[in-house]
């Protein structure tokens, strides 16, 4: 039946000129299965994120969807497999650390499409790769923390250091840096996404040690960062989505990766026949990352600063590095966690 459905897609294409489009009927035709990281699919940030643009793409496409949970990395293989058992169109793994069960599983099963966040390693024609420049984003929050800090010290916490994540704590670092040159900036690696108890251990220590602004990029663990704030009257900012939300008075902005709307369009391309192996990049220019639409605790000036700056980075007049080797060239040995 699906077959069917491309190629009848496809043949109204090439007699209109047009993109194709899909009936609610067509999309219904389709199952897409997401297995998430051990955050789990509450944990308000990035594997909730992703669910929220599959549940779009149920109510807007018509396709049928489900997730599985992941309690520990062993559940990954077989969250996968039981996916495929079930002749699911297309597996999204929300996370790198899924990437070896979402490469093995891809090569055993040429014919089914995967999409996995986070993770550019997987070069297989069945793998599309859910890539964000995070550091632009984080780049962002960075410039507020220096701007709003009382203390001239804020703090972060990273849920694990390695070469993806590390791309939030140089976008962070260099924003901060740049819009308050006298900053201190503690830095924590809480080797969990989903220990919000070590995520407050590390928030309550840099507020201790002065810290005035507490800004996380650790999934379920930056729920513990986020209750320490929110406990001694400190500012918090978090990550992946608006998560304003969990801690209204505390909680004065987030960097924003849109993975639903990565997520999404993976359906759509799908459905369309369009959906392709290989890297998808989401940066500041084309929406996939920003700022959160959220700024009721943030002075009128702050905004416009960050406004001023979201320009500067989309016109390339301000590079925001992505690598170690980028961050160190322009400000040095700062950045502790690579």
């Amino acid at each position: 039946m699906r077959k069917k459905v491309l190629a009848a897609v496809l043949a109204a294409s090439m007699a209109t000129m047009a993109i194709p489009t899909f009936s609610m009927a067509e999309g219904s035709d389709f199952k897409v299965g997401l297995v998430t990281d051990v955050g789990g699919v509450n944990d308000g940030s990035f594997n909730q994120s992703a669910w929220e643009g599959l549940q779009r793409a149920m109510d807007e496409l018509g396709i049928e969807a489900n997730y599985l949970e992941s309690a520990t990395d062993a559940d990954y293989n077989p969250n996968i497999e039981t996916f495929i058992d079930e002749e699911y169109d297309l597996i999204i793994s929300v996370g790198y650390m899924l990437a070896d069960a979402t490469k093995a599983a891809a090569e055993a099963n040429p014919d089914c499409n995967f999409a996995i966040i986070d993770d550019s390693s997987i070069d297989l024609d069945n793998v599309t790769c859910l890539m964000f420049r995070q550091e632009q984003a984080s780049y962002l929050v960075g410039y507020v923390a220096g701007l709003m800090t009382e203390t001239d010290n804020i703090g972060f916490v990273l849920g694990m250091a390695n070469e993806t994540m590390n791309q939030f704590g140089y976008g962070y670092c260099a924003g901060a840096i740049d819009a308050n040159p006298d900053i201190t900036i503690q830095q924590f690696n809480a080797n969990s996404f989903a220990d919000s108890a070590t995520g407050k251990t590390n928030a309550n220590t840099a507020i201790t040690n002065g810290a005035d602004i507490v800004f996380h990029a650790a999934g379920a663990t930056g729920l513990g960062v986020i209750e320490a704030c929110k406990e001694a009257g400190k500012w918090a900012i978090g990550v992946d989505s608006d998560q304003s939300s969990i801690a209204p008075e505390t909680i004065i902005t987030s960097a924003m990766k849109r993975v639903d709307n990565s997520v999404y369009d993976c359906v759509e391309e799908l459905i369309n026949g369009e959906l392709e192996g290989g890297i998808k990049t989401y940066d500041l220019a084309a929406g996939g990352v920003d700022i959160a639409p959220t700024q009721d605790l943030l002075p009128e000036e702050v905004i416009t600063a960050v406004e001023e700056v979201k320009e500067k980075i989309i016109s390339g007049e301000i590079t925001v590095p992505q690598t170690k080797e980028e961050f160190e060239e322009k400000y040095g040995d700062v950045y502790e966690l690579d």
